[in-house]
This record gives C-alpha cells, sequence and structure tokens, in this order.
C-alpha cells in the first residue's frame, strides 16, 4: 500500500507539471499569435508604404518629363525672341 502511494504522489508530481508546462505552452502560443498578429499589420503597413513609395516615383518621373517639355518649349521661345532682335 505504501509503494501504491509513492507512485500514485509521482504520478501527482507528473500532472501538476504537465498542467503547469501546458498553462506556459498555453500563455506564450497566445504571445506568439498576438506576434503573428501584429507582423502581420506591419506588413501591411509596409506594403502600403511600398505602394506610396512606388506612386511618388511614377510623379517623380512624371513631373521631370514634364519639366524637360516646358523646359524645351521656353527654348524655343527664347530662340524665336531672339531672332526677333529684342
Amino acid at each position: 500500500m505504501n509503494n501504491e502511494l509513492e507512485r500514485l504522489k509521482v504520478l501527482e508530481g507528473k500532472i501538476a507539471h504537465v498542467v503547469e508546462l501546458i498553462g506556459k505552452f498555453n500563455a506564450e502560443n497566445d504571445k506568439l499569435k498576438q506576434q503573428v498578429k501584429d507582423l502581420r499589420a506591419e506588413k501591411k503597413d509596409l506594403e502600403d508604404a511600398g505602394r506610396r513609395a512606388a506612386k511618388l516615383d511614377e510623379d517623380v518621373k512624371r513631373y521631370e518629363n514634364e519639366r524637360e517639355s516646358i523646359k524645351g518649349r521656353i527654348e524655343v521661345l527664347i530662340a524665336q525672341i531672339d531672332k526677333l532682335g529684342l
């Protein structure tokens, strides 16, 4: 009977340890789920920022082209004025 009580105490200790581990794993799992949620939000923010940067890059290129076009037109106008001798 004494041997069975000892084995039961050992079993109780092991079960308590397993319950403790499960609690730690559940807490860690919740923490990891939150990290995944945060990382997904951060990824979305970075993707949005990337799209905005690409749009701004397109705008800059368009403005540079417009600037060159205007510069060319001004040079033509200046050349025409120079021909008039003014």
